[in-house]
């Protein structure tokens, strides 16, 4: 996408499976790549492997200091920011027997430190006339999940932060969206798999009409339209990347009437 090219860009929890791709694919399309992470060692090695137009901060997104070191740090080193892509997250949820640590852990790092991170960038934005801002939430913003809590509850929260911060951003010509994607081969469903990817997909069949768990490559695409020129007019939306899990309801790939003559 050539309206990418020379963009610079900040992603949080960069380090990760679907951090990787999308920071492969902003600098396969000529963007300038930060790459916030607290994982030290994978953040530097994504780094280096993607060249000069990337760099690695190591950050803790809960820690506002860090954030707005990182971001004056990117801002100096690539002569301001356009984009913000708010990535990372925790997993952290044990349903009703969370405690109230726990619950504030989580919603911490995944709903408040990417409107602190979007605060961080905002003066940059607008000192570059506008940008674009993606938030992460997940098909678990929209379903029950047995079990789980805390990260359905955060991703649901993003989605209306999301459309709040849209609104109030406009103004400042900086376009607000979020992702939803589905099951994504990710480093969760690599652990919880025992990085089978074939089993993975025969189970992620039943959820999702195209049968199949999502690369962070379909993921990454989804956010490069957000991010471009082309998404000039989307703001305020969520993109379900999802393989249609979202659109496939409670029968799921396997017609229920019949049942009833069994």
């Amino acid at each position: 996408m050539e309206s990418l090219r020379n963009r610079s860009v900040i992603i949080t929890g960069g380090a990760t499976l679907i951090g990787q791709a999308l920071a492969e694919a902003f600098v396969a399309a000529g963007s300038h790549v930060a790459i916030l992470d607290i994982d030290e060692e994978g953040g530097a090695a994504l780094a280096d492997r993607l060249g000069p137009n990337a760099r690695f901060i190591a950050t803790d997104i809960t820690k506002d200091d860090q954030l707005q070191a990182a971001v004056a740090q990117v801002e100096d080193e690539v002569g301001g920011i356009d984009t913000l892509i708010n990535l990372a997250c925790s997993y952290l949820d044990d349903g009703l027997t969370s405690s109230r640590a726990d619950w504030l852990q989580a919603l911490d790092i995944n709903l408040v430190s990417a409107v602190m991170a979007s605060r961080a960038v905002h003066p940059a934005l607008c000192r570059r006339g506008g940008g674009a801002i993606v938030n992460f939430s997940s098909i678990s913003a929209q379903v029950a999940q047995t079990g789980r809590w805390l990260y359905p509850a955060s991703k649901a929260a993003m989605q209306q932060v999301t459309r709040s911060m849209a609104l109030d951003l406009a103004e400042d010509h900086i376009r607000v969206n979020s992702v939803s994607p589905g099951w994504t081969w990710s480093r969760l469903i690599e652990e919880v798999s025992g990085g089978d990817r074939q089993r993975t997909d025969r189970v992620a069949a039943d959820f999702h009409m195209l049968g199949r768990a999502g690369n962070p490559e379909e993921v990454a695409q989804v956010v490069l339209f957000l991010c471009s020129d082309r998404a000039s007019f989307v703001t305020g939306a969520d993109y379900a990347v999802d393989g249609g899990y979202s659109a496939l309801g409670p029968e799921q790939r396997a017609p229920a009437i019949p049942r009833l003559a069994g």
